[in-house]
């Protein structure tokens, strides 16, 4: 009932929700990474259920490196782009409020790069939201060069600590609104993840332990011209 690989949607539903509630209207969005369209069909889910209301948006665009059509038809984007991400910037969108890096991160050689791309591009007040698989800082450089050895393709290239997510945050400008790990253990199939207290007990841990190699969560926000 309580999925931990689940929490990865969760986290990004409740980033857009805040963002669109700190907004008071619909979130024009920008999410890179796309694959199945698996973050849409999370927000339709959700939308589905009885008593939670449906975030609004005006627009909602896909950017991956390879489209696939047929599965993304039914999802509502407003319209998806085939680029890839590290050699190229057409598909930087900066009439974006929101723009989603979940997952997406760790398969790049230069993530820092298009970080970079996509800061230089947001308006004041956007926010980027995403996460990604997390390591303690002093095992990035240990765990990096044993990812880039790894020949199959989509595997992960690059490693993500807490520190490294916050040093991105300040080299490009931007406001680090939240950042926090999932959860202690993972393990699907485990009877725990059908009671609720266990997911609540793995939040908590998470904000209070971010460096624990799990996952991390995190949002960082473009300073507007009023508080920058």
């Amino acid at each position: 009932m309580y999925p931990m690989r689940l929490l990865r949607y969760w986290f990004i539903h409740h980033f857009l929700r805040i963002e669109q509630e700190r907004r008071k209207g619909p979130l024009s969005i920008c999410e890179i990474g796309i694959d199945s369209g698996q973050m849409r069909k999370f927000m339709q889910s959700v939308a589905e259920t009885p008593g939670i209301p449906a975030v609004p948006c005006s627009s909602w665009v896909g950017v991956d490196r390879v489209v696939q059509h047929d599965a993304l038809a039914s999802l509502g984007y407003t319209s998806c782009r085939q680029s890839d991400i590290e050699h190229s910037e057409e598909w930087v969108s900066s009439d974006a409020d929101a723009f989603i890096l979940l997952h997406v991160m760790e398969h790049l050689y230069e993530p820092e790069r298009v970080f970079g791309k996509i800061a230089s591009r947001m308006k004041p007040g956007s926010v980027m939201m995403g996460g990604s698989p997390s390591v303690p800082h002093w095992c990035v450089r240990l765990r990096e060069p044993r990812l880039r050895a790894n020949r199959v393709t989509g595997s992960h290239r690059s490693a993500f600590s807490p520190k490294r997510l916050k040093d991105i945050a300040r080299q490009n400008g931007l406001q680090l609104d939240f950042l926090a790990g999932a959860f202690l253990v993972r393990a699907s199939g485990f009877l725990l993840e059908d009671r609720a207290w266990w997911l609540r007990f793995n939040l908590l841990f998470g904000a209070l332990f971010p460096s624990w190699p799990g996952e991390t969560y995190w949002v960082m926000r473009k300073p507007s011209a009023s508080s920058a």
